[in-house]
């Protein structure tokens, strides 16, 4: 622009002719000068001055002017901005010597040095994420990971259990399946095949348990009962042809059931080879009620029984009474996004679990006996699709919804419900195996072996565990609560046996210092004192001192009494100054201390504001309230 102001002011001649231009040459670079400023004030306010970015955090983000392909104002600056008291300034590169052993790419500005958070996340174990405030972007910063459940009131023993509410252990990543035949998770922990982890199956009973008390109550759809008509439409398929069950045609002969009176004809399907296919609702020998029997047979293809609902459920809790004659299949169709089609089959047959595309094949056994099932079918479809698929985000499907349940096979059933939870049979399912199962000495054993030290012995298959003792024993007195039924409240009493026996001789006691009982999570030799196994080890006897009223329970209360005058006084050597220990190995082994991880930590925190509300020692209130410091950075103090 100033090459033409000059060209324009060379051509001129003349003296009025200079007064005239000296005037329009003044106007023009007035308008140059402005048009100038503003376009440097534009341009700077392109760029938000209330945000950190490039990728000084590494971590994404979805503003405009930051773009994964590494386009747009701040990727071709190749400099990372930051809003200082002088407004937007670049950042020089500086190298930040770790200890005198290694390097980090830093920045600069003003004698400020700004660490890369990935580098201050790996190296302090401290977490962040940007997050949408109040329509603003902003960084939080955060010492754990964990949250502190505070406790609503004082402990009830047969209401809550603790803070179990918020745990969906089904879902679990060490949770394989739902077990068919038992109703109780199988458990990878340990062994990748699966196993019976009695802490585990507690978990989920008393996770139920606290869920029932504390969310509204379930929504239910009775579908089909052996007295009533049912609330959808029955077909029998083969050959892929449909025939409905409620329509008079050559083939089907219309049920006529009316309330509590029994149908006077049976529901079949006449073949052109007379083959008969019923349904049938017949007086059961067992329960002397009305049930629903049926037949189907495989002629070239499969055939089956369909109740197809009037419009798909959400409904996603399936309960059944049924009783197995042979080769008895229980498959419900599931729809779920983008119209996907699922399918669980429930399969008379010993094994556990398999998969092939999106059908789950889950075994219920091969009794012939009446059984109460009770199937969480997105639990059930997700642990399925894990088997086959190698993302564990892909094995989530989304908006499911119960289409159609087949029968197949020869057997007898009754109650086709869903529902938006069942907890309470859950939680039953759970007590009801701990009653079966529980051994000779009154415990639970865990067959698989447990490795802790390289300085400890392994735990051979068939060791107890205090904490699984314990959590067992709150299961069983809720149960007994609950029913009043004394054979749950017998297994109680009962697994108290293995804290009496010291570690080395099969049980789970020991002691510290040689003075101080403990129970152990893990009994091993030497003595490891778990924290967190030890507390709801306690929480057990607790329980069973407030619930049974006989002579043999007050061998209970000294058990819970001499635990609690050992966590008293053992219970500072857990604090770290910064954290707490997950165990006390460090003085059993004289190693490094085994530092517990945020969610252990937090699990410490929980345990000890819960024994607060009925424990009057104001020990356990202190360490909490110290311990939730440490979460939000506070250290103890210097000398």
């Amino acid at each position: 622009m100033m090459s033409a102001i000059l060209k324009y002011w060379t051509s001129l001649s003349g003296p009025m002719r200079m007064r005239v231009n000296l005037r329009a040459l003044l106007a023009v670079l007035i308008v140059f000068v402005t048009a100038t400023t503003l376009t440097y004030w534009i341009r700077c306010g392109d760029i938000p001055s209330a945000d950190v970015k490039g990728n000084l955090y590494n971590i994404e983000s979805n503003d405009d002017n930051y773009l994964e392909d590494g386009v747009g104002p701040l990727a071709l600056e190749e400099v990372p901005r930051v809003r200082t008291r002088g407004g937007l300034k670049n950042l020089d590169d500086i190298d930040c010597l770790i200890n005198e052993k290694y390097t980090v790419p830093c920045k600069q500005e003003d004698g400020e040095v700004y660490v890369p958070f990935s580098f201050l996340h790996e190296y302090f174990e401290v977490y962040g994420k940007v997050v949408k405030h109040d329509g603003e972007e902003r960084f939080e910063w955060q010492h754990s990971y964990s949250k502190v459940y505070y406790p609503r009131g004082k402990y009830d023993p047969h209401g809550v259990f603790m803070w179990f509410e918020n745990y969906n252990v089904g879902v679990r990543d060490r949770v394989l399946c739902i077990s068919g035949t038992e109703g109780v998770p199988v458990s990878t922990q340990w062994n990748s095949q699966g196993h019976l982890y009695p802490i585990q199956i507690a978990q989920f009973g008393l996770s139920h348990f606290s869920k029932n008390l504390t969310e509204k109550n379930p929504s239910v759809k009775l579908l089909d009962a052996g007295r009533m008509s049912p609330s959808a439409q029955w077909t029998l398929s083969t050959n892929n042809i449909k025939f409905p069950l409620n329509r008079v045609t050559d083939e089907v002969i219309k049920l006529l059931d009316a309330g509590e009176t029994p149908p006077p004809v049976q529901w079949t399907l006449s073949t052109n080879n007379n083959v008969k296919f019923p349904l049938n609702r017949v007086t059961d020998e067992v329960t002397n009620g009305k049930v629903l029997e049926f037949k189907s047979r495989k002629n070239g293809s499969d055939t089956g029984f369909t109740l197809t609902l009037k419009e798909d459920s959400t409904h996603m809790t399936l309960t059944f009474d049924l009783r197995m004659m042979a080769n008895v299949t229980v498959s419900v169709t599931i729809v779920g996004g983008k119209r996907t089609i699922y399918k669980l089959h429930y399969v008379m047959t010993d094994a556990l679990m398999s998969a092939h595309v999106n059908e789950v094949f889950l075994g219920i056994g091969t009794g012939k006996d009446w059984m109460k099932i009770t199937r969480d079918l997105n639990v059930d479809l997700q642990k399925g699709l894990t088997l086959i698929r190698s993302s564990k985000k892909k094995a989530k499907p989304r908006d499911l919804r119960v289409r159609s349940i087949t029968l197949r096979g020869w057997g007898y059933i009754d109650n086709i419900t869903l529902c938006t939870s069942a907890h309470m049979a859950h939680f039953f399912a759970v007590a009801d195996w701990f009653v079966r199962h529980q051994d000779e000495d009154g415990g639970w054993p865990i067959m698989v072996s447990r490795h802790l030290s390289p300085i400890m012995a392994d735990l051979a298959p068939g060791w107890y565990s205090a904490m699984g003792q314990g959590q067992a024993i709150s299961v069983l007195t809720r149960a007994f609560k609950v029913t009043g039924n004394v054979t749950y409240l017998h297994t109680a009493v009962n697994a108290v046996k293995p804290f009496r026996v010291r570690s080395e001789n099969h049980g789970v006691m020991t002691t510290f210092a040689g003075k101080y009982i403990w129970y152990e999570e893990y009994p091993t030799v030497p003595s490891s004192y778990v924290l967190n196994g030890f507390i709801y080890s306690l929480m057990g006897l607790y329980d069973l001192k407030m619930t049974c009223t006989q002579k043999d329970c007050k061998e209970v209360a000294k058990l819970y009494e001499d635990g609690m005058i050992s966590l008293k006084k053992i219970l500072p050597l857990f604090d770290t100054g910064s954290g707490s220990t997950y165990d006390l190995r460090h003085f059993s082994l004289g190693i490094a201390p085994n530092l517990a991880r945020w969610d252990y930590h937090t699990t410490h925190i929980n345990q000890l504001l819960l024994l607060s509300t009925f424990e009057s020692d104001p020990i356990f209130k202190s360490v909490a309230d110290r311990w939730i410091g440490y979460m939000k950075g506070k250290r103890a103090a210097h000398n």
